[in-house]
């Protein structure tokens, strides 16, 4: 999946429209979804700070771990659309197919070098993103749109963040 510009408007359109009913959308999203999702950005956070001040030691630990936090993660996101699927009665296989790829593209980052690995959560995070803001609607579903821009421009940032400064060969004390 390409993220054209056109794609890139979209979502632009979308987040502006979303932000302009804030207000009444969040309104209808559950409380409890929203803190979960919040609360669901943490271990991105904490591992990517602990990230640049952990020892040369353990830092692949905790890289691995942000990694495999960010390919769970985004194997739930396709697990949602695999849901919407079931819903059908007669399910696309795009559909299905989209359901699954997340999943195994995750399978695939944590078989790639730490740091490549944390770039290609980051793309599917994005990706994750863009299909939803096509199909989210579809379901009467818009309303959680503004909470997932958020939890996706947040999880993007911490995945790709670490990545691209190992990939560079930056640490927190060259900066």
């Amino acid at each position: 999946m390409c993220l054209c510009p056109s794609w890139l408007a979209l979502i632009r359109n979308r987040a502006r429209l979303c932000e302009k009913t804030m207000l009444s959308t969040d309104q209808k999203t559950p409380s409890v979804a929203r803190l979960l999702g919040y609360a669901g950005l943490a271990p991105f956070i904490a591992l990517t700070t602990l990230s640049f001040f952990v020892s040369s030691a353990h830092k692949p630990a905790v890289m691995f771990s942000l990694l495999a936090y960010g390919g769970t993660i985004i194997s739930f996101l396709g697990a949602i659309h695999w849901g919407f699927a079931m819903l059908d009665a007669r399910p696309s296989r795009s559909a299905l197919l989209w359901g699954v790829c997340p999943s195994l593209l995750a399978w695939i980052s944590l078989l790639l070098q730490v740091e490549p690995g944390l770039l290609l959560v980051a793309f599917v995070l994005l990706a994750c993103l863009v299909v939803d803001y096509k199909t989210y609607p579809l379901y009467g579903l818009d309303h959680w749109l503004p909470m997932r821009l958020h939890l996706s421009i947040v999880a993007v940032v911490f995945t790709g963040l670490p990545a691209l400064l190992g990939l560079s060969g930056l640490a927190l004390e060259h900066l």
